[in-house]
């Protein structure tokens, strides 16, 4: 009996030992390290890739897409669609990001793709309106948007629905509007566009993008000057 009681109390004080080594190594040693080589050699990234302002202040993360929406007429009305505000460049269409602006206040509601065919009559439907939307509202007295000029991403989200980058054809389509919203020349507005447009990851991978938040916040100082 006395050497049962030993020996369990040697394996419970050893399992103790144990427990309390591994949890100073996996606790405290191991997050300590990996996020001291991350402030030391990633620091934008391990921050968070946060975007700020001319006036220094966080307006968001070049990683998650923001909306630029005008504030809701009826905001307890649930079923109201918040209308794109015009001045702004749009990203792609996403039910998964919440109303904001370029600021740092932004609310992310849902994350995921629609999951239809592409003969899926809704979605059918959804992008037949939303391309119709991008031709008038980006329509100007001195530029007209044809419909094949629509670029796909124009009216359909990413698989995430938190795409932070569009097309340069589809920003390129949006610029005389915000020009002419924010009473700016055509051709800054075009350079600020040249100015945030990245090419393919190590030159072959993906495609070409513009980060619609970079590229707003740009335009936002560029506007107040």
């Amino acid at each position: 009996m006395n050497t049962s009681l030993k020996n369990t109390a040697r394996l419970v004080g050893a399992g103790l030992r144990a427990l309390l080594v591994l949890s100073v190594i996996c606790g405290v040693l191991y997050p300590l390290a990996v996020t001291g080589v991350a402030q030391a050699l990633f620091s934008e990234k391990a921050n968070g890739s946060e975007i700020t302002d001319g006036d220094g202040r966080t307006v968001g993360s070049s990683l998650i897409g923001q909306t630029y929406n005008l504030p809701k007429q009826n905001p307890d009305d649930p079923d109201e669609v918040a209308k794109p505000d015009l001045k702004w460049f749009q990203p792609r269409p996403s039910n998964g990001l919440g109303s904001n602006s370029v600021n740092p206040q932004y609310s992310l509601v849902l994350s995921g793709a629609t999951n239809r065919s592409a003969d899926n009559a809704d979605l059918v439907t959804w992008v037949t309106e939303a391309k119709a939307a991008v031709v008038a509202d980006n329509s100007t007295p001195s530029y007209k948007v044809r419909p094949q000029d629509v670029p796909a991403d124009a009216v359909t989200s990413s698989g995430s629905g938190l795409d932070p980058g569009i097309s340069p054809a589809y920003a390129e389509l949006q610029v005389h509007r915000v020009a002419e919203r924010n009473n700016l020349p055509v051709e800054r507005v075009t350079k600020l566009v040249a100015d945030h447009t990245e090419g393919r990851t190590l030159g072959f991978m993906g495609e070409p993008r513009v980060n619609v938040l970079e590229l707003n916040t740009a335009l936002k100082d560029v506007s107040k000057g």
